[in-house]
């Protein structure tokens, strides 16, 4: 199955094919195809696929250090209360439309890179998601041709700041400091997921499992999401809609459960991976 990721290797940004433990450089194959976004724009995964035939892999990849699967998207879209057993732990009402608020792609960080625990908080809490990675353009997408829109999907970590969070109504504060949103380690492709519904979702910390959900559970599953979003925005190439979390989150445990220095996260999606962090004191 063709993997899709992001990295770096001496200082240097690439994107290509993860097959095995080995990488293929696309960068080095697919002249003025400049990132993994552009790829999408350029032939996606049918184009990696011809591009590595019959090629000998470039790096293994311990060899690389990965970075969040689309490093550059020019949006990052987050659904919050799409989970029943989320909406109840958070005492509040269940909404007609899905609850969206933005996220800066600068606080995106990839899979074994560090969250960074702020300074100003000691509220630091995981959220674990599946993330949508948009491939076809479209405004005004109805909800039964959503799925021609999307390239596929990856790990993501909502890491919230509670009490910025908090603050007043808007959730914006609470979602942007850098470093708080691990994404990844791979984009795998729609077809190779297939329907999203039995997939299991959960996360751990320390070991520990946190939360442990289906992605059947959503509230609004993708194709409403598209269609929703699609009506005030257009969806661009690598967009990406984080699709919200199950129920378990560290603010509502009795008592609280909050990341600290030193910690590990791990988000792990049956037939998308396993995405792990540290958390560093910042």
């Amino acid at each position: 199955m063709c993997k899709l990721l992001s990295f770096s290797i001496g200082g240097n940004p690439g994107f290509g094919v993860l097959d095995g433990g080995k990488v293929f450089d696309l960068g080095k194959r697919l002249p003025g195809v400049p990132d993994l976004r552009s790829l999408l724009s350029a032939g996606g995964f049918e184009r990696a696929a011809t591009a590595i035939a019959g090629a000998t892999a470039d790096y293994d990849v311990a060899q690389i250090t990965l970075e969040p699967v689309i490093p550059n998207p020019g949006k990052i879209l987050c659904i919050g209360l799409n989970y029943q057993d989320h909406v109840a732990e958070t005492q509040r009402a269940r909404t007609q439309v899905p609850t969206v608020f933005t996220r800066f792609s600068d606080t995106l960080v990839g899979h074994a890179g560090a969250v960074i625990k702020p300074r100003h908080s000691d509220k630091v809490d995981y959220e674990a998601e599946l993330a949508v990675i948009i491939g076809k353009p479209g405004r005004d997408i109805p909800r039964e041709r959503a799925a021609e829109h999307v390239a596929g999907y990856a790990c993501f970590n909502d890491v919230s700041i509670r009490d910025f969070q908090g603050h007043t109504s808007q959730f914006t504060p609470g979602k942007n400091f850098p470093g708080t949103a691990p994404f990844g380690p791979v984009l795998v492709s729609a077809r190779a997921l297939g329907e999203v519904g039995p997939q299991r979702i959960q996360s751990r910390l320390n070991g520990k499992g946190m939360q442990d959900a289906h992605l059947g559970d959503m509230i609004f599953p993708i194709p409403e999401l598209i269609a929703y979003i699609s009506q005030w925005t257009r969806l661009a190439v690598g967009d990406v809609i984080a699709t919200g979390t199950p129920g378990g989150v560290g603010m509502k445990r009795v008592p609280p459960v909050y990341m600290r220095d030193g910690d590990e996260i791990v988000v792990e999606i049956d037939g998308v991976g396993t995405l792990a962090n540290q958390v560093t004191a910042g």
